[in-house]
């Protein structure tokens, strides 16, 4: 076995969901940058296929994480395509259904909690065995407007405001097993999450610009620096940080 052999063979395992653009892709890239073996997750080949091009540490994983048995059959891959071994999983996939209270269905609130709130519990609960066994890290993408309200999307807004809870409480319940987890959470971020969302260029052009007046840094931010947030704080040498909640957000949560 070569020097290069043992690098790759020794490199950590991370499994990132929503990573076929956006946040998730970059945090994909991101880890695989640094040598780690990345199992991308998503519903789309397609913009898997495009996360991983040219990037051979990247194996994209086509799978639904709200279906029935979505959480164990992925857990089931990822412990197979790896030998049983997981360091890092990163909750990333999230969607969004705006609507004001007295517009709301039962399909758009039903749909936002699956995907944003019960899809990240199993998963990290199908990962536990593995990241015991690694002393590994989750890893939750929330948003810094879960910290303040954001009229039109409330049921968004919960669901991550939920996630940050979670991250809190797990942190504490899985200290003694060696897990760590932590959370960041994105401000106005130049994501195509808008488009998913159905919004019209003359919406999302509004949208950016509540966005800016109300970011201090004055800029949208880009999915890569909320990456390196990710990898900074699933990174061995932050061994000591668990429970914390990391706006990437220009400083909105503050202002």
């Amino acid at each position: 076995m070569n020097a290069n052999s043992r690098v790759i063979a020794n490199s950590r395992v991370i499994a990132v969901t929503g990573a076929g653009t956006g946040i998730g892709r970059a945090t994909a890239r991101a880890f695989a940058a640094e040598g780690a073996h990345v199992v991308a997750i998503g519903r789309r080949p397609g913009p898997l296929e495009e996360t991983a091009s040219g990037r051979g540490l990247i194996t994209p994983l086509v799978a639904d994480i709200t279906a029935e048995d979505g959480p164990e059959e992925i857990m089931r891959a990822v412990r197979d395509l790896h030998g049983g071994r997981l360091d890092v999983l990163v909750n990333n996939a999230g969607i969004v259904h705006g609507g004001a209270l007295g517009t709301l269905t039962p399909e758009r609130i039903t749909a936002q909690l699956a995907t944003n709130l019960v899809a990240p519990t199993l998963l990290a609960q199908a990962a536990l065995p593995l990241l015991e066994t690694a002393g590994g890290v989750i890893v939750n993408v929330s948003t810094s407007v879960g910290q303040r309200a954001w009229p039109g999307s409330s049921v968004y807004a919960a669901t991550k405001a939920a996630l940050d809870l979670l991250t809190r409480s797990w942190a504490v319940e899985l200290a003694p097993r060696g897990i760590r987890v932590v959370a960041v959470a994105p401000g106005a971020i130049d994501t195509p999450i808008g488009v998913h969302q159905g919004l019209t260029p003359e919406r999302m052009a509004a949208v950016r610009e509540w966005q800016l007046a109300h970011t201090p840094l004055g800029r949208i931010g880009r999915p890569e620096e909320v990456a390196w947030a990710i990898t900074q704080l699933a990174a061995p040498a932050a061994s000591f940080v668990t429970g914390v909640v990391l706006p990437v957000d220009g400083g909105a949560v503050v202002a």
